[in-house]
């Protein structure tokens, strides 16, 4: 834990997961609701997370379950009030003062996501995540499959990118799946997070397991 923490009071970059992490909740579960298709997609969010299932085909199987119109989407995200955990504001408050750039790092919606950011202060460009297909009458025509947020493995591509894109030197990942674990590397270093909902296999493999934000504010500063 401790050279985990000194990683991160050196790090120039501070890399987040979305859902479950950065808000309550999963952003393709509340999309499922919307639609009503919550009790059949909430099983295989959790497999996913769990690295139980292929990411890809999870986010397939799931999408081609909702079937959600563009209509559904635009106006989840216009009318649903944000769900942000307790304490990233100041966090990211906090890396802003000490020259960190954060980012949102999702295998969720950008539509859904970009609200979050710019609520949060972190700029357009720096959230990567999965976007959705539709065709002219608004009807669901699938996910770009060019996102590597998109495939098991995609946010090790991404950190990779912004490593060599901004020339950080040291890179931290903060999330509650599988797929954000696996990102270390060529993250610096992990750290699971565990406030919306306990991973067993992230908490169990991850040498700094948080339950709340002020935990990492509190080293900071």
């Amino acid at each position: 834990m401790t050279a985990v923490i000194e990683l991160l009071k050196k790090a120039d970059a501070v890399c987040f997961d979305v859902d479950s992490t950065v808000c309550i909740g999963e952003g393709i579960d509340d999309l499922a609701f919307r639609c009503g298709k919550e009790e059949q997609v909430k099983e295989l969010t959790c497999l996913a997370m769990c690295g139980n299932l292929d990411f890809r085909e999870s986010l397939k199987l799931r999408l081609n379950i909702i079937q959600p119109h563009h209509h559904h989407v635009r106006k989840l995200a216009e009318e649903q009030p944000l769900k942000i955990t307790p304490h990233v504001q100041n966090l990211i408050n906090t890396l802003h003062f000490l020259n960190k750039k954060p980012y949102l790092i999702s295998g969720g919606f950008d539509t859904l996501i970009l609200p979050v950011a710019q609520e949060l202060g972190i700029p357009k460009e720096n959230v990567y995540a999965n976007r959705l297909k539709f065709y002219y009458d608004g009807s669901y025509a699938g996910f770009d499959e060019d996102q590597p947020t998109s495939r098991s493995g995609g946010k090790n591509i991404v950190i990779q990118t912004i490593r060599e894109k901004f020339d950080h030197s040291i890179i931290i990942m903060i999330g509650d799946g599988i797929t954000d674990m696996e990102a270390c590397p060529p993250a610096d270093a992990f750290i699971g997070f565990g406030g919306n909902v306990v991973r067993e296999v992230v908490k169990a493999n991850t040498s700094w397991f948080v339950t709340d934000f002020q935990d990492l504010i509190k080293v900071l500063v």
